[in-house]
């Protein structure tokens, strides 16, 4: 559990996490119950503050004392510690043993330890339920995005995945991505180096000319990031429909109406996929139907709204490669039973164009800026814009 997680000295400490510590159990405990009578479900410090002072026993408020119970009530205790750090991208727990953050410049361990699996149980389970997600036996992976985060904490908000043992080998194994909050514009992206002001400009004519986009790249190259960007460019008249597994984008734009997938229950009924979202959407009266990652058979139905009057509709893509788009268009298809003829006429019909990110020493950056083109079944992407790091 959170209360039990130890500190140990360790060479590579950020300094931000120096000196942290656990609240007392029986303080937890107190609090906890004292927040459940009065029906707070989302304790705010001053909520904390004010049953702190009303507990018989308990000396004084202070601000560290508030600021522990803070992070714990909202599910990630100590973890939240290394996420305020704004460079921290990935917080990540392998079972006992340390904490593991990245920087952009690779893994490196922190001073937060986890002394045995039954500690890192207990947070992947609290974590999941804070996302308002299942995670036990039955069903040991879980999903889900935390937004209402402590203060300190450097992110928009923060995805969960958890993995419980069994399946994972040695302990429960969390994964913690900070979905940014000082990157929600192409300025604040540009400033960061992910772009210049070439590149800038391409990506607005996107969005100003409604042209339908893939924005792809590798694991962690800053897809999702760009997408939130680009879609808070889009004029506040316009209505965004944003598809996803877990509510990843966090666009600056009021008309952005969420709609998530749902595992299975128990029983084997009431999942909801990615394809019968799309196919949801499309009924919603959107402007812009947007896919937060395109890996499966809904790829069918979001070419029908690429081809059906939704200009400027969008998704993202895992490719290591902008030349690997085209067959990994192909090979989507295919699992929604459309031959490759059918897939390449809808893309070139529908898809105007590709941006692709790549990230090198640590830095996400723009490499390419293409548009898809093809014949009988095959697709390839002509390069528009490239730049060389």
């Amino acid at each position: 559990m959170i209360g039990r997680m130890k500190m140990r000295a360790t060479a590579s400490v950020p300094s931000t996490v120096s000196g942290a510590h656990s609240p007392s159990p029986a303080l937890l405990d107190r609090v906890r119950d004292e927040l459940v009578d009065r029906a707070v479900l989302r304790p705010s410090p001053g909520d904390i503050a004010g049953v702190i002072g009303a507990l018989d026993g308990v000396e004084g408020t202070g601000v560290e004392q508030v600021r522990v119970l803070t992070r714990e009530f909202s599910g990630l205790g100590e973890l939240a510690i290394p996420l305020g750090d704004p460079n921290v991208t990935d917080v990540l727990i392998n079972g006992p043993g340390p904490v593991w953050i990245d920087r952009g410049r690779g893994v490196e361990p922190t001073d937060l330890h986890l002394p045995d699996e039954d500690a890192c149980r207990h947070i992947a389970v609290r974590l999941a339920a804070a996302c308002g997600v299942r995670l036990d036996d039955a069903c040991p992976f879980a999903d889900g995005i935390l937004t209402d985060l402590p203060p300190g904490v450097a992110a928009a908000g923060v995805r969960v995945h958890a993995v419980l043992d069994p399946p994972a080998g040695a302990g429960a194994c969390v994964s913690l991505r900070a979905l940014s909050g000082s990157h929600r514009n192409l300025e604040a992206l540009q400033d960061a180096g992910m772009f210049p002001a070439e590149g800038a400009r391409l990506l607005r004519e996107l969005i100003e000319q409604r042209r339908s986009f893939l924005v792809s790249g590798g694991t962690g190259a800053g897809k999702t990031t760009l997408l939130a960007a680009l879609l808070s460019e889009v004029p506040v008249d316009e209505r965004l429909l944003l598809v996803e597994d877990t509510p990843e984008l966090l666009p600056d734009h009021p008309q952005a109406v969420r709609l998530r997938t749902r595992d299975e229950g128990p029983d084997g009924a009431g999942g909801i996929d990615m394809r019968m979202l799309v196919r949801q959407s499309l009924r919603m009266r959107p402007d812009r139907i947007i896919v937060g990652e395109i890996r499966g058979a809904e790829i069918a139905e979001l070419l029908l709204a690429f081809n059906t009057g939704h200009a400027g509709s969008a998704g993202t893509l895992h490719a290591n490669s902008v030349s690997a788009v085209p067959g990994r268009l192909l090979a989507l298809g295919a699992l929604a039973g459309m031959s490759a003829e059918s897939v390449a006429r809808q893309v070139v019909d529908g898809v105007d164009t590709v941006v692709h990110l790549h990230r090198q020493e640590g830095q996400r950056r723009l490499a390419q800026i293409g548009q898809l083109t093809g014949t009988h079944g095959s697709l390839t992407v002509e390069p528009v814009w490239g730049q060389s790091w």
